[in-house]
């Protein structure tokens, strides 16, 4: 077994069950120190017990390589491969409250959800507060299947998340410009997570909004604002023509300490999402799941389009997607109405000159 594909693969299983960050780094580390090696070298260390002399490279990192170079499939490897992804995620949702069941996360309404899925409209890299590079997330959505992502990290507001300054924004257009060359069929859309600020208003300057393919619109900052005030400031920014989609939209963490939902009139915004074209987020991300069933039905009853994201911060956490298929299809949520579900082409068309597919214009 190639070393660096368990090395990688290992990562990508750690990061779609929350694992700690370090534990994570260590296996990706690793796997670039071995792919930087000369032909033969890690061979020649793991024969001699010197891998652990490779910066980078630690005891439970060398037993792995040098298990995938005798022709094992790692038993760290193995073991995690075991266990399933819906089980361990499924157990996140159960210490957060939620109905987390093996049998709705796998149900065959969320798997022909998820098969009908091309994209993803929200991901993050290292550029803000993800861990790892535009690469690596790329190829990892390519390697899942997906046509197209998004790219999505942070607007300047948010200094926490390291938000992308307009020139870094600039910078990192630049960027994914010259990657997609390199993908093709595959294609990495550009966008941003845009912070809405308290009056409404949107984080990046309108230049630079006007050159982005995509953009999400959320809440970062003031989630316990009243809730009169925070509906009017929802509305304005789904209304913005800019504003594509409304991300995570109450705000709320469901596992660990958690933090309570952000109260607005749901009827309201939602409303003006359906009145402006923009999409309502099916947040995927297990600490989040948001929007709660409630206001996810609420907003099927509105006419709203959705965007079924992972809010990814890492490989592995693309391929959370299946947990918001499984609350979608809960909650009818018709596939038509679903823009990650859409081509790029089609994307495109409605992000920037506000058209639908037929079928989801009269669905």
């Amino acid at each position: 077994m190639d070393p660096v594909a368990a090395l990688r693969r290992i990562a990508f299983l750690l990061e779609r069950a929350l694992a700690p960050s370090y534990r994570i780094r260590a296996f990706r580390t690793a796997a670039a120190q071995v792919a930087a090696m000369a032909p033969g070298e890690a061979e020649r260390r793991a024969a001699e017990g010197t891998l652990e002399a490779v910066k980078g490279i630690g005891p439970k990192t060398a037993g792995v390589i040098t298990e995938a170079l005798a022709g094992q499939v790692p038993a760290y490897l193995e073991r995690l491969e075991r266990e399933a992804t819906e089980t361990a995620v499924a157990e996140h949702e159960a210490a957060g409250g939620v109905d987390g069941r093996l049998g709705r996360v796998a149900s065959p309404g969320a798997l022909a959800l998820r098969g009908a899925l091309r994209g993803d409209c929200h991901v993050h890299s290292e550029w803000s507060d993800g861990g790892a590079t535009i690469e690596e997330m790329a190829v990892t959505a390519a390697e899942l299947g997906h046509e197209w992502a998004v790219l999505t990290d942070h607007s300047p507001r948010l200094t926490v998340a390291r938000g992308l300054s307009p020139d870094r924004l600039r910078e990192q257009l630049d960027v994914v410009e010259r990657l997609n060359t390199t993908w093709a069929p595959f294609r990495l859309l550009t966008g941003i997570e845009c912070d809405i600020l308290e009056d409404g208003s949107l984080d990046q300057e309108p230049e630079l909004l006007d050159r982005l393919d995509l953009v999400v619109v959320s809440v970062h900052s003031k989630l316990r604002m009243e809730r009169r005030a925070m509906t009017r400031r929802m509305v304005a920014a789904v209304r913005h023509p800019r504003a594509n989609v409304l991300g995570h939209c109450t705000g709320r963490l469901v596992t660990g300490r958690g933090r309570p939902e952000s109260e607005f009139d749901a009827a309201e915004v939602f409303a003006a999402c359906a009145e402006s074209g923009t999409a309502v987020e099916v947040n995927s991300r297990p600490e989040r799941l948001d929007p709660p069933r409630r206001l996810l039905r609420e907003a099927v009853a509105a006419g709203t389009l959705f965007a079924i994201d992972t809010d990814a911060h890492a490989p592995g956490q693309l391929d959370w997607q299946v947990l918001g298929c499984a609350r979608a299809a809960e909650c009818g949520v018709p596939v038509d109405r679903v823009v990650t579900a859409w081509s790029a082409e089609q994307l495109l068309a409605w992000t920037r000159e506000g058209r639908v597919p037929e079928a989801a214009a009269t669905g």
